[in-house]
């Protein structure tokens, strides 16, 4: 697999095999490292990392960082994701959990920060998402996300000719930056530090499809796009603190 160890030097030091195994998603290394480029997080710190996946960036966060790392995610077990931590000698710092990002069981203002690598955009669209999630990270504390998204928007609506096929029903959770950033911003709940299209992102895409294989019509879609809608979106922010989160009335709470 093609690495670029002058751009992602702590990521170019994980083994392949394991980087490449059951992917789920972009190159969770990749986006990992750039999101942490611009985000200032000191050992010890908590981290809920949601939507981890296979939790190959919470050993990331935790190995690279020295962090201490809630690594959440629904679609894999807890107890899978272990295998993986206690392999790479963070038991004692990476604590798997399996459950929704609807649904957390976090004390509130528990976490200095919350990260989501290429997966925010399939809870985060919804308008109250935010207004949720805020209350498990501290006052003043990062909430951030690294993940594939549109580079501008379709005319008229309409999805091109040449992603028609890539364009499946889940793809509509894809947006913009501008998008994003005006999702978050409306809600008065933070402050944009940050917000970025990664550079080539387009070309990373396709680097990590031919490395884990990737059927060759995926591939063909993202070399015949090559960056005018595809790519890679960032955002990081800090919870306002001062301010006041809509809370849901208690035959709203389920």
């Amino acid at each position: 697999m093609p690495v670029d160890a002058e751009a992602y030097p702590r990521a170019a030091k994980y083994d392949t095999a394991w980087l490449v195994d059951e992917p789920m998603g972009a190159n969770p290394l990749w986006l990992c490292e750039w999101l942490c480029q611009d985000i200032a997080l000191e050992p010890g710190v908590r981290v809920l990392d949601l939507g981890c996946g296979r939790a190959k960036s919470s050993v990331f966060l935790a190995r690279e960082l020295g962090v201490q790392v809630w690594a959440v995610d629904l679609w894999t077990a807890a107890g899978t994701n272990l295998e993986s931590i206690e392999a790479h000698g963070v038991a004692d710092r990476v604590f798997p959990l399996h459950c929704d990002a609807r649904a957390l069981p976090f004390a509130q203002d528990y976490f200095d920060a919350i990260v989501a690598i290429d997966s925010y955009q399939y809870y985060g669209n919804d308008d109250l998402y935010l207004n949720y999630v805020t209350q498990f990270v501290k006052p003043g504390g990062v909430i951030a996300f690294a993940s594939a998204g549109l580079m501008q928007e379709f005319p008229g609506d309409q999805v091109p000719e040449h992603l028609r096929r890539f364009w499946s029903q889940d793809a509509w959770c894809v947006h913009t930056l501008d998008w994003w950033r005006a999702h978050w911003l409306r809600t008065g709940l933070v402050d944009i530090e940050h917000a970025d299209v990664m550079a080539d992102g387009w070309k990373r895409w396709l680097e990590w499809s031919i490395a884990v294989d990737a059927s060759a019509w995926y591939r063909e879609t993202i070399d015949a796009d090559r960056g005018a809608y595809l790519g890679y979106v960032r955002m990081i922010a800090r919870r306002r603190p001062g301010v006041e989160r809509w809370v849901p009335p208690p035959s709203a709470r389920g």
